[in-house]
């Protein structure tokens, strides 16, 4: 089989969805498991609806009704005929969120999370499929949750390979069209679980690990893989060819096209992963596989903002020594926060952070109880590979470097804008 991946870009709208139904008739569905994201930015807004059921609970029924007002006018527009059964099934399924909300006792707010926010892959699947079997495409829809098993780290489960893969052996058959939910999965309890934010690109790749598939594809509003985010950079690249090696190490600094843990199942069984633009479909776009490192070679940018750069020195300018480096590492894992560049020195530590889950407050506390401490925050990490002085000129042109790393071809650099 071959996996398709399609995220929340390509099925904002009701435009989007007729796309899918298009660019399946395009390239072939035969023999296709259909991995889709929440719509747009549906799981935003349903991370809202957790924040307030936390702490605006006057606040929740206005956000759940803007969630299902949007899907209502996807909805109508791909279905006019407002008896059609796929209204009750999303409403159904908006009961459930609601009715969840009003009987859970958990004051877990990752688990909340989890139970909330895949809603958003829910409903769009089930407009999807729905949409699809209209136009003749049969297909048939799968709950993620009944295959992909997972520990109970809610908001980052840890996947239970044996136990998924005897489960896509026992719901998916080859010879079929199946369209299913990304970045979900369930616990030994059946609960949700989430697999990460862009989660989805990993569930594609899990899946593609246990049926053993020919290849993935990842749908994208961009021609492929390039060598720099347009968001950021002008005068982008397509890159046609990356190695695995490669694209693991671009993901690892933050490159923002592949999800960090997409790359290892697919290359433990040498799985393509293509990177095709849904607008579109035929042009080749980038293949990520077995092969040149990169083609063609040249410079890679990588940018991070909203980073925290956290300088460390001891209050008696003793060393700093593998004892303390121990203890802040264990902090740092207490706190979740992401380590994403280290440097350190016979009397400092300086480390470039990512904030996710918002508990840098909390960490900055108990290390000024231990450690001359300096925070400069909302700084920027870019990461250039394959460096050379054009490229280097580049990025640091105008900016404060508060850091500067270098490794072989690799140059990291933390900047105050």
């Amino acid at each position: 089989m071959q996996v398709f991946k399609f995220g929340g870009a390509s099925v904002k709208n009701a435009e989007g969805v007729r796309n899918v139904a298009k660019v399946l008739q395009e390239v072939g569905y035969q023999d296709t498991l259909v991995v889709v994201s929440a719509m747009g930015k549906t799981t935003n807004k349903l991370e809202l609806v957790v924040k307030a059921y936390f702490e605006e609970k006057n606040k929740l029924q206005e956000k759940i009704q803007d969630i299902i007002a949007c899907h209502e006018e996807v909805l109508f527009e791909l279905f006019p005929n407002k008896q059609h059964l796929i209204y009750k099934t999303v409403t159904d399924l908006f009961n459930e969120l609601t009715g969840f909300l009003n009987w859970n006792k958990s004051p877990n707010y990752s688990f909340v999370y989890d139970q909330v926010v895949g809603y958003g892959e829910l409903v769009s699947t089930a407009i999807i499929a729905t949409y699809l079997n209209e136009m003749g495409i049969k297909s048939n829809w799968l709950d993620i949750r009944l295959v992909v098993k997972t520990d109970n780290s809610y908001r980052d489960a840890k996947v239970n390979w044996e136990l998924t893969k005897q489960n896509v052996t026992n719901h998916i058959k080859k010879s079929s069209l199946y369209i299913t939910q990304g970045f979900l999965g369930s616990d030994e309890n059946n609960f949700t679980t989430t697999l990460g934010r862009e989660g989805s690109d990993y569930t594609a790749a899990i899946l593609a690990y246990c049926l053993t598939a020919t290849n993935v594809t990842i749908w994208k509003d961009v021609p492929g893989v390039l060598n720099a985010d347009p968001r950021y950079f002008n005068e982008t690249q397509l890159l046609h060819q990356i190695s695995y090696e490669e694209a693991i190490e671009l993901a690892f600094y933050g490159a923002s096209v592949i999800h960090p843990k997409t790359l290892q199942p697919l290359q433990r069984k040498e799985i393509p992963l293509y990177v095709k633009s849904f607008l579109n479909p035929l042009d080749k776009g980038t293949c990520v596989s077995k092969g040149k490192q990169l083609e063609p070679f040249v410079p890679c940018f990588i940018v991070k903002k909203n980073q925290i750069l956290i300088s460390l020195s001891s209050l008696d300018f003793s060393f700093i020594v593998e004892e303390n480096i121990s203890e802040i590492f264990a902090l740092l894992h207490q706190y979740k926060l992401k380590v994403d560049v280290i440097q350190n020195s016979a009397i400092s530590f300086s480390v470039c952070v990512d904030d996710t889950y918002k508990n840098i407050e909390a960490l900055l506390q108990i290390l000024r109880s231990k450690f001359k401490v300096s925070c400069s925050e909302n700084v920027s990490l870019y990461t250039i590979r394959h460096n050379n002085p054009e490229a280097f000129e580049k990025i640091v042109k105008g900016k404060e470097v508060l850091l500067k790393q270098e490794k072989d071809n690799t140059v990291q650099l933390i900047t105050s804008n």
